[in-house]
């Protein structure tokens, strides 16, 4: 029993060496960008996703948004979320076209800015996110590489924003 104890916890010291050193291969920064196309004007994709206060009606996991001060005339918040709060600000607003979000805490594992952009196309619009981020821990950068992927938040975002709509989307590349 001792044996196979030993072993055991070899193994998971192993894997935790190797989940560390390849996750300092990865590299800090990253960017990846998905879209998808709604059945919907400009202005009102504009107008969910600018509405601090009806994210929890539309956005799974986001469970409350509390308002901070603005900075510069710009929206600052808190997203309380089942993994914790996330403090966010707009950096830049060009109604109805382009949104940039950041992170707005360095102390956080993780960080980066969210780029909004909406484009009028035939039938609707095509809402594209951007995201600029770096992941400082290793062990995050190991698991947003190989287990969830840099898309994931962002597509579920899309798909959520399309729920809402009642539309059926699939967020593309």
């Amino acid at each position: 029993m001792l044996k196979i104890t030993l072993i055991a916890v070899a193994v998971l010291i192993a894997v935790a060496v190797i989940v560390q050193v390849v996750g300092m291969m990865v590299p800090r920064r990253h960017v990846a960008t998905r879209k998808a196309f709604y059945r919907q004007t400009p202005e009102r994709i504009w107008t969910m996703i600018t509405d601090l206060d009806a994210m929890p009606t539309w956005r799974p996991g986001v469970q409350r948004v509390e308002r901070l001060p603005d900075d510069n005339g710009l929206p600052v918040w808190i997203e309380h979320t089942r993994t914790g709060p996330l403090p966010l600000a707009v950096l830049e607003w060009d109604r109805p076209r382009r949104m940039v979000g950041r992170i707005n805490d360095e102390k956080l594992p993780f960080g980066g800015t969210w780029t909004y952009e909406i484009t009028p196309v035939e039938g609707g619009a095509e809402l594209r996110i951007t995201e600029d981020g770096e992941i400082k821990s290793a062990i995050f950068r190991f698991m947003a590489r190989f287990a969830f992927g840099y898309h994931k938040t962002m597509e579920q975002y899309l798909t959520a924003l399309g729920r809402h709509f009642g539309e059926e989307v699939a967020p593309q590349e």
